[in-house]
């Protein structure tokens, strides 16, 4: 089985009126202010998904500041898995801003059928991951409902890019200090987080962190799977970051990488089994 872990869907009408969601989050202006920045619906989606052969995603919408915006995107991304419950898992997106509220659109959404919190975007919410004291309640509905939580990170060092931000590793260890027992995944490879586990302190601390692979093409070369799977290889979770990357070049940079038959199973899909609950509790 593959599944991608990461996967942004988009509502008809964002995709269709990009230009007015513009004005109303300085973040996605920065993002999909280029008519050329690619945002995909569900059907958009599911085509990807066939050709390249996936056969499951998680899915989420965009990490809005606005409540509003988080719970359209989020009741979008319901309907998407009530018409595809086979393929699609669904994320939660939230603001941490909102405090109460935040926890409220959670137990809504988990009770309706979704199985993790995020894609959270600490920059563009404008908040901060090592908040403790913000963070708390959105870690305490996640050891509740045993999910994971998922957050942007990147590299502290290296090429600029829209949306790069500074959820670096430093910031998500201070995270995984004040809250060991959740479950983590950290996008676009932790922002190098894993090579750190090599210190034993390191290792120790982020037991419970997984690293997706979102973007891997535009970030690293094909040796990184290798690499990291020596290094954490139960915990690398594939990911495209669609419709920035279409999961055929994924899959193949990742068939091509010298990972072995096994690794390769256990990237491109056996790890996400483990780590989503909500599969084992459906049988899957």
């Amino acid at each position: 089985m593959i599944i991608d872990f990461h996967v942004h869907l988009f509502p008809p009408e964002v995709v269709a009126q990009r230009e007015r969601f513009l004005e109303r989050d300085p973040w996605f202006n920065l993002l999909y202010a280029n008519p050329k920045a690619a945002m995909a619906t569900v059907e958009d989606l599911i085509q990807a998904m066939d050709e390249a052969g996936v056969d499951k995603a998680v899915v989420f919408g965009f990490s809005w500041c606005d409540v509003g915006l988080c719970i359209e995107t989020n009741d979008y991304t319901l309907d998407a898995m009530r018409r595809y419950p086979e393929r699609l898992i669904g994320f939660c997106n939230v603001n941490p801003n909102t405090g109460e509220h935040a926890v409220r659109e959670i137990r809504r959404c988990v009770e309706a059928g979704m199985c993790g919190i995020g894609e959270l975007m600490p920059n563009g919410q404008g908040f901060s991951l090592d908040d403790t004291e913000l963070m708390a309640p959105i870690a305490a509905a996640a050891r509740a409902y045993d999910i994971p939580i998922m957050t942007h990170t990147s590299e502290p060092i290296g090429h600029d890019y829209a949306g790069k931000g500074t959820v670096s590793p430093r910031v998500v260890y201070r995270f995984v200090q004040a809250f060991p027992e959740i479950k983590l995944v950290c996008s676009h490879w932790g922002g190098g987080l894993p090579f750190y586990e090599l210190m034993p302190e390191v290792r120790r601390a982020m037991q419970n962190v997984y690293y997706d692979t979102a973007a891997s093409p535009l970030l690293y070369d094909a040796r990184i799977f290798p690499l990291m799977y020596e290094l954490v290889g139960h915990k690398i979770l594939f990911a495209t970051d669609f419709a920035l990357i279409h999961p055929r070049r994924l899959i193949a940079q990742i068939r091509e990488s010298g990972l072995s038959e096994e690794a390769q199973r256990a990237v491109l899909g056996e790890n996400a089994r483990r780590l989503l609950t909500c599969l084992g509790a459906r049988g899957e």
